[in-house]
């Protein structure tokens, strides 16, 4: 099959003044002893778009994300290239990146959310601590300034009572909550592209509806890129605009959401389509 065109977002132009946050061409990802588990992938997100890759596990989706921040497990290897761009400055190679030029964009550039957010968290470290730490870093706060802005980042991901949960540890408070923290952090950092790796999976439905609301709206009100991934093509139509579908490593189909569940073309895609309008049929029988 051939290679999807890039994706963009409907709503930014496609012109040469709107840069692309992250160009990847040709991604292809293998293990120590040779193992293809992505082949070739190709797409691009401008600034203010919403792009959200989606496959069942095992599809090469999480490794992609993983891959964008040089941030593979030992033994991977990744080929083609990589780009990531920072809206005032050139673009930054990744794949076969230092790690001291890795780190100058971490965070700067691009920053991740994951699926359980105990992998973003320090389990011996206060909240707020940990979430001061890429505070102080990017705006170089101190003292009652920094403590302040702790708490209004708390707030702005709707936390109640953000003093109490800025001396909380994180098994002191739930999933949902902690998810809304490891947002806070990625957010603190200002970054060009928001990297959003199976989120809400962890949460019960009701937490999961009131996290991509709020994600939704901070993105937007940041102007930021996103890049979101998930098994689930319900959630992925909920907050991003253009779909790649991913399937054994590969991609197998691109477009806006509106094509991908109107008009899909791959069987794969259609049988994704048809898993997510069975399940909103039966959560449906479920509530009435």
């Amino acid at each position: 099959m051939s290679r999807p065109d890039a994706v963009h977002a409907p709503d930014v132009p496609d012109v040469p003044d709107v840069p692309d946050v992250l160009d990847v061409d040709g991604l292809s990802i293998r293990t120590g002893d040779g193992r293809t588990l992505v082949s070739d992938v190709s797409f691009s997100i401008r600034a203010g778009s919403r792009l959200g890759l989606v496959g069942e596990s095992g599809s090469g989706k999480s490794l992609t994300a993983l891959a964008v921040l040089g941030l593979l497990p030992p033994g991977m290897t990744a080929t083609g290239s990589l780009r990531l761009r920072a809206p005032d400055g050139p673009a930054t190679e990744i794949v076969g990146a230092t790690e001291q030029r890795l780190n100058g964009v971490r965070g700067r550039v691009a920053t991740v959310v994951f699926q359980e957010p105990l992998t973003a968290l320090d389990p011996l470290m206060r909240l707020g601590a940990q979430l001061a730490e890429p505070l102080r870093r990017r705006h170089g706060l101190r003292g009652a300034a920094l403590r302040r802005a702790v708490e209004e980042a708390l707030d702005r991901v709707r936390l109640p009572e953000p003093g109490r949960i800025a001396r909380a540890y994180p098994h002191e408070i739930s999933g949902g909550q902690r998810q809304r923290v490891a947002l806070a952090m990625a957010l603190a950092c200002e970054p060009a592209l928001l990297i959003a790796d199976e989120p809400t999976t962890a949460l019960d439905v009701t937490v999961q509806s009131e996290v991509l609301a709020l994600l939704d709206g901070l993105v937007a009100e940041e102007d930021m890129a996103l890049l979101f991934i998930s098994h689930d093509l319900a959630v992925v139509s909920a907050v991003t605009d253009h779909v790649l579908v991913l399937k054994d490593g590969s991609a197998v189909e691109s477009g806006s959401v509106d094509d991908i569940v109107r008009r899909p073309r791959h069987p794969y895609t259609r049988d994704l389509v048809n898993s997510a309008r069975h399940l909103e049929s039966a959560l449906e029988r479920i509530i009435r």
